[in-house]
């Protein structure tokens, strides 16, 4: 009982801890974060283990699959080069100038643990960029932009975090086979994505005057395809995306607008408490890994971690405006793929560049880490490279989440907008 007790708790907590940050204007995830990190403390409240598969298979699907069903797939084709571009180049680009940092500045860090961070902290997180965004008044394009991004550099930063880990534990890392995965592990995902949507398609064409089995089938179709793709050995996060772009594009024309909100409402509560329940439940994971760190080394990962943050900024600013720039000479040159509407101008790109916050992906990669190395051994610098993490991450939704509000109202001179 006292388990159940404990998720209650949290629970009411989360809610509570929701409804002021609305009402102070404040993002949500750090409170949340900040409240898990306060509750891991009252010496009464048990250690939670955190299982990074369960954290994968019943929060990532839903939230994925919600994100890509609700963006405009119009305009995210639009803007697929500057999606893919951010959201495949700028991970490894950003994984490995973290590396490179973590290794010549972190003692004890050897290049194997030095990209297992940087891949870490590669992906921005679409929960913590739409939160802190919704309401701001943003373009289409600006929110396109971010959500696609989102949407792909999942899978891009899980796979990068894979062979980091691989190279750690003692495999070799051959370049062209881990390209060669690479390029398997998105094209497998793609297709059983696409699979799993006609299928999901067929089903609903036959049940779509149900609304309750009509539903229960949409909620229950991104976890089966999560499931079906990684047991292929194939990206499981872009299998879900794929099937949600599908989808949306399928229930625009067949249905009804109450089946709509019906299903708009229900999906809405589901995000609501896995996004808060997803931040406060890692915030409580911080104690433990607190615990084993010495309390001399702890000012100093605190400047590494301010650093990274830094080092990731300037990196996805530099490859925001070059993109940028990529396009506005494709466009003066007449290039049949690159139109009007894909171009980015100053504004636009500042704004991207400061909505690259670190979320839920990085925490739970980080927590999800092996304790120990398939010798026995215990697994290298865990609890340094999980408390950087969560630092980062603060720092990210802190510092950037904090500010964006005003950049934006700097930038585009109005006001956030009121819910």
């Amino acid at each position: 009982m006292e388990n159940y007790s404990i998720v209650i708790f949290i629970m009411a907590v989360m809610i509570g801890l929701s409804s002021i940050a609305h009402k102070v204007k404040l993002p949500y995830p750090i409170l949340l974060i900040v409240a898990g990190i306060a509750i891991g403390f009252i010496p009464s409240i048990p250690e939670i283990e955190i299982n990074p598969e369960v954290i994968f298979l019943l929060f990532l699907p839903p939230l994925l699959y919600d994100a890509a069903f609700n963006i405009s797939f119009k305009e995210f084709r639009t803007h697929m080069n500057t999606i893919s571009t951010l959201a495949i180049s700028l991970v490894f680009l950003t994984a490995s100038g973290i590396a490179v940092f973590a290794y010549y500045a972190i003692p004890g860090m050897t290049w194997p643990l030095a990209f297992v961070l940087g891949a870490i902290l590669s992906a921005t997180d679409a929960v913590a960029a739409m939160s802190i965004t919704k309401g701001l008044g943003l373009s289409h394009k600006t929110t396109t932009i971010l959500e696609g991004e989102s949407l792909i550099n999942d899978a891009s930063a899980l796979i990068t975090y894979r062979f980091a880990v691989a190279a750690v534990t003692g495999s070799a890392f051959i370049f062209w086979k881990a390209t060669l995965d690479f390029a398997i592990l998105m094209a497998g995902g793609f297709l059983v994505g696409f699979v799993m949507g006609k299928i999901l398609a067929f089903i609903l064409m036959r049940v779509h005057k149900d609304s309750l089995i009509t539903i229960s089938f949409m909620l229950l179709m991104p976890f089966i395809t999560y499931l079906v793709a990684e047991e292929m050995n194939v990206s499981g996060v872009i299998a879900v995306v794929m099937q949600g772009l599908a989808i949306s594009r399928f229930s625009r024309k067949i249905f009804p607008e109450i089946l709509k909100k019906q299903s708009k409402t229900i999906w809405d509560i589901i995000i609501f408490l896995l996004n808060g329940l997803i931040f406060i439940l890692i915030g409580l994971e911080f104690p433990y890994v607190l615990k084993s760190i010495h309390a001399s080394q702890i000012p100093a990962y605190i400047a590494y971690a301010f650093l990274i943050t830094v080092i990731a900024l300037i990196l996805r600013m530099f490859r925001v405006f070059w993109q940028k720039n990529t396009l506005q000479r494709a466009f003066q040159k007449n290039h049949k793929y690159v139109t009007e509407d894909t171009l980015l101008d100053v504004k636009n790109s500042l704004i991207i560049s400061w909505s690259g916050m670190r979320g839920i992906v990085s925490l739970a990669v980080a927590i999800g880490l092996p304790k120990t190395l398939s010798n026995g051994d215990p697994f290298p610098l865990r609890s340094e490279i999980i408390f950087i993490s969560v630092a980062v991450v603060l720092f990210t939704l802190i510092g950037q989440g904090l500010t964006l509000p005003w950049l934006v109202k700097k930038l585009t001179g109005t006001f956030p907008q009121q819910e």
